[in-house]
């Protein structure tokens, strides 16, 4: 499309309603769905936030990676752990880590729930990307799904005009801050207009789920783990994307329905990742004949929180200085425990090939498509 096609054409963009007061009632249907979800959810927050303790740290880096997989961001979780550690040999990874600490902001902020948090959440995400210049900023142009680059004129959706974007930020937060609404009801209608308004030129898809936690975690529904919702998305991505356009379109339960399922899945998936965690974490114990006071032991618990470590990380979160830290990875060397490898200018980096790929085998779960 060139602009000479465009002579002549017009574009109007979507003007969405005011929603800080609204009183809308989702359908008997969907309401069950939203309650069971929240129960679901409070349940499974309750039996694995408090009693495995490396979960909730796993979690949340498996929930960004699957919010940044909606996106086509894919990366193994031996590149994100790596990432996580400042290799910058894999760009994907490094966008995912973005993530992680847009995730974390967002649950940091969840006290607060006003646009300034989802500002922060967004500068967190972008920060070291090519739009850095604009992270933590209300866009200041036209946006618009669909069509080309070239023009909205044809897209799918264009985005409310950027001058409005302000107020309805201020509205949907609002919103958000209520405590009379159902929880999940609350938090799929936030999260669709959130996505509606589009406040920012890139990472709206990611900010804006990352907001759902934060809602989950004010409302207490997820004080401990998050739950992989993103994961149970990603088993009909393009369901997701129809329940957005039902949304405008005048229909919230379809999406209030949607994030319901997805929560049921994604309950399932986590509850098959802390299994495998539970007894990798049990089986290393196995492999190891050291006195209670070793330092082995400090770094097995962190390996079951980041299993991927260098001797950075090592020092920072363990306390181990480099002497005591090489007996120890040598230990778990020779336990089968860790591979050991020399990254360029870095340093050695150690993993653990388990729990990488009870990581793995988790987002593979996430990404198998459900029948419509």
């Amino acid at each position: 499309m060139s602009y000479r096609d465009l002579s002549g054409q017009s574009y109007k963009a979507f003007v969405p309603p005011f929603i800080a007061e609204t009183t809308y009632q989702p359908s008997g249907q969907a309401t069950a769905l939203a309650e069971e979800s929240a129960i679901a959810i409070a349940r499974f927050d309750e039996r694995y936030g408090e009693h495995l303790a490396p979960f909730s740290t796993l979690l949340l880096r498996s929930e960004s990676a699957a919010s940044s997989r909606i996106e086509n961001l894919t990366a193994s979780a031996r590149n994100l752990g790596e990432a996580e550690l400042g290799a910058t040999d894999k760009a994907n990874a490094a966008q995912v880590v973005r993530n992680v600490k847009t995730m974390e902001t967002a649950l940091a902020a969840d006290d607060n729930m006003d646009s300034e948090s989802v500002l922060r959440m967004h500068e967190a995400l972008m920060a070291g990307t090519p739009d850095q210049d604009v992270s933590g900023q209300w866009r200041r142009q036209q946006v618009w799904i669909g069509s080309s680059v070239v023009s909205p004129i044809g897209a799918t959706y264009i985005a409310p005009a950027h001058e409005r974007v302000p107020e309805l930020m201020e509205d949907v937060m609002a919103y958000a801050r209520r405590s009379d609404i159902p929880v999940m009801v609350q938090a799929a209608i936030a999260h669709a207009q959130f996505e509606t308004i589009h406040p920012f030129t890139d990472g709206n898809g990611r900010t804006g789920r990352a907001l759902m936690h934060a809602m989950l975690k004010r409302r207490g529904t997820a004080s401990r783990v998050t739950v992989p919702v993103s994961s149970g998305l990603l088993a009909n991505v393009q369901g997701y994307h129809d329940a957005l356009t039902a949304f405008r379109e005048g229909e919230p339960d379809v999406i209030i329905a949607l994030c319901a399922e997805a929560s049921f899945l994604a309950i399932d998936n986590g509850t098959m990742l802390a299994a495998d965690v539970a007894a990798i974490a049990e089986s290393w114990k196995s492999k190891i004949v050291a006195r209670k006071d070793a330092a082995v032991w400090k770094v097995l618990d962190l390996l079951a929180r980041q299993p991927v470590v260098n001797a950075l990380s090592l020092q920072e979160k363990v306390g181990l200085d480099y002497r005591r830290a090489k007996r120890a990875m040598d230990d778990l060397e020779a336990a089968g425990i860790v591979v050991g490898v020399n990254k360029f200018k870095q340093g050695r980096f150690w993993r653990a090939p388990d729990m990488l790929k009870a990581l793995d085998a988790f987002a593979d779960r996430a990404g198998r498509r459900v029948a419509p």
